[in-house]
């Protein structure tokens, strides 16, 4: 990579940095995020100023030593002590700010980039999309390395411009030549180190931040399946993927040792040469007398100092390649998370998308579905009305399309064209084969998603008893107990809790995607049966010709873009 590659390089990561950065700087976080950032500079400014100091009297009671006076020394040494007194809480508080906006800051861009992952139901679109890997891992460690880096980083810079200012004057009254050579010393390894090791550092780090991801996101899923993993004696195949997952992971790191043991090479020849150096350039005056050993002391403390400041990027390369990989992951995910917002946009022409129309009844009008990513037609300009108290059930072979046509129903698709007419989301409730179960108590289970809804133990356990589940509170240790429910309950004991939330929320229309399948025919006829007494319209997928009873319509999908509309009596079960 040129010189010019490297620029451009940066200049691209400057843009991204800003695009997340920039939002908290401007949100209405921004007076207190500005006061704690001015007080920041403002240690930062007291901790070059004591540096000088503490410079100023190391090469003082040097001097004093050299010339063996006491008076001069213990003077020197006093001066040293209150200035040490002075400074420690300085820095204390320094580093309590620094952590204190760094903290802040994450919270704000957390939240920030949570409302955007669940608008318009962003979480779920992103997972058929190709290049974002790992979204909770970018929301929480990203973001928390982002800011922390950021500060770290930015301190750092502008510490070494305070140092600089504070630094050159000594150094220059002291020897104008060390001046000179520290400005071509610095410019090179600068341009050196990004030149070498720049691209490959930061494409090693983004790679490995991604490896690590997916290795704790598959540890994370065996421990979630274990059960259906134990039942299919799957252990070796399973320790397998994770094996080869690891090995990529390994092989990734290797590479990345293998650079940094070359940037180490030159990062460590450059700071040992810094020590050295200063005394080569001086050492004829010093030992010609024109300068005292004090003298030159400050001097290397000087030069030291301004080399640290002007070779800021060599002597943090690792640490800036690896919060570059991070902040172009946070700026993938942040573009993805912009591109299904657009989707969504009000200006997106119809004729690209299914349109949805909120209204009293469900009604299809020529309505054209495709999977996400438009390579398999589904159906073909489906017209229906769903009356309510008019069921639909949906039949065809597998893969025909039947659950995505819920989807599509349901909000979660709209790749094809044509309009849907529905109720608003409380009066459209989706019911899925595997109910979830989200953390909380049995009360939650029961209320989701509308949890601080007020009612009473009675009233909840009589729901309870209607989908035949009158045990379950008790077993547990009441409607306040919290556990694992999706792996303490049965499939059917899932499909009746959930099938539980749904008769409380009464929706107008409940599609139900085989949310009966675990059920024997007296619990499904328990279950159907209820739904018309509380004015709830079910769309149903099912394999049971028992359901057809519960239902005036068939729609039936053949699976190549066809469809056909029947009457639910007499309609024989294909």
């Amino acid at each position: 990579m040129t010189a010019d590659a490297a620029t451009g390089f940066n200049t691209r990561l400057w843009r991204r940095f800003v695009q997340i950065a920039l939002p908290y700087w401007q949100s209405p976080e921004r007076w207190r995020s500005r006061g704690l950032l001015a007080l920041l500079i403002v240690l930062l400014l007291g901790q070059t100023a004591f540096n000088v100091w503490f410079n100023h009297e190391t090469g003082e009671f040097t001097s004093a030593l050299a010339a063996r006076d006491a008076d001069r020394f213990w003077a020197s040494i006093l001066r040293y002590t209150l200035i040490l007194l002075a400074a420690v809480p300085i820095y204390a508080l320094y580093y309590y700010v620094r952590d204190t906006l760094g903290l802040r800051w994450r919270r704000w861009l957390t939240q920030h980039f949570l409302e955007r992952y669940f608008h318009q139901r962003a979480y779920y679109r992103l997972n058929a999309m190709a290049g974002i890997d790992n979204p909770d891992q970018r929301i929480a460690e990203d973001i928390n390395s982002f800011t922390q880096q950021s500060l770290y980083f930015s301190m750092i810079v502008l510490g070494a411009v305070i140092q600089l200012m504070a630094f050159a004057s000594v150094l220059w009254a002291i020897s104008p030549g060390l001046v000179y050579f520290l400005l071509g010393y610095a410019v090179f390894s600068t341009v050196f180190t990004a030149t070498v090791f720049g691209r490959p550092l930061i494409g090693l780090n983004y790679r490995q931040l991604q490896r690590e991801a997916d290795f704790r996101f598959n540890l994370v899923r065996v421990r979630e399946h274990a059960e259906p993993i134990a039942f299919h004696h799957g252990e070796m195949r399973e320790m397998s993927a994770l094996q080869r997952i690891f090995a990529a992971l390994y092989a990734n790191y290797q590479q990345v040792l293998r650079w940094q043991f070359k940037l180490n090479l030159f990062q460590y020849t450059h700071s040992f040469l810094t020590i050295v150096l200063p005394s080569v350039i001086i050492a004829n005056q010093v030992l010609s007398g024109a300068l005292e050993v004090g003298s030159a002391i400050q001097a290397a403390g000087a030069f030291a100092a301004i080399l640290s400041a002007l070779t800021v990027i060599v002597e943090h390369f690792e640490g800036l390649s690896r919060f570059s990989a991070g902040v172009d992951r946070l700026h993938a995910f942040a573009q993805a998370l912009d591109s299904q917002a657009e989707l969504d946009a009000p200006e997106q022409p119809p004729a690209t998308h299914i349109r949805t129309v909120h209204g009293f009844e469900l009604s299809l009008v020529g309505l054209t579905v495709f999977t996400p990513n438009r390579e398999h037609l589904l159906a073909r300009d489906v017209t229906l009305t769903v009356h309510p108290g008019a069921g639909l059930v949906i039949v065809g072979p597998s893969g025909a399309g039947k659950s995505s046509l819920l989807r599509v129903l349901a909000g979660l698709w709209n790749t094809g064209t044509g309009d849907i007419v529905r109720p608003a989301e409380p009066d459209m409730l989706f019911l899925p084969q595997t109910p979830y179960l989200p953390l909380g108590d049995l009360r939650c289970q029961l209320l989701y998603p509308n949890t601080e809804r007020e009612i009473s133990d009675e009233e909840l356990a009589q729901w309870l008893e209607r989908v035949n589940l009158p045990t379950l509170a008790a077993r547990f240790g009441g409607l306040g107990a919290t556990l694992d429910w999706a792996k303490v309950l049965s499939v059917g004991e899932q499909q009746r809790l959930a099938f539980a939330r749904a008769l409380l929320a009464k929706p107008r229309y409940l599609l139900l995607d085989e949310s009966t399948s675990a059920l024997d025919a007296a619990n499904e006829e328990r279950l159907y049966s209820q739904l018309a007494g509380l004015s709830i319209t079910p769309i149903s997928i099912s394999h049971r010709a028992t359901v057809l009873a519960y239902h005036q319509q068939v729609l039936e999908l053949p699976g190549d873009g066809r469809w056909s509309l029947h009457p639910a009596r007499g309609y024989r079960w294909p």
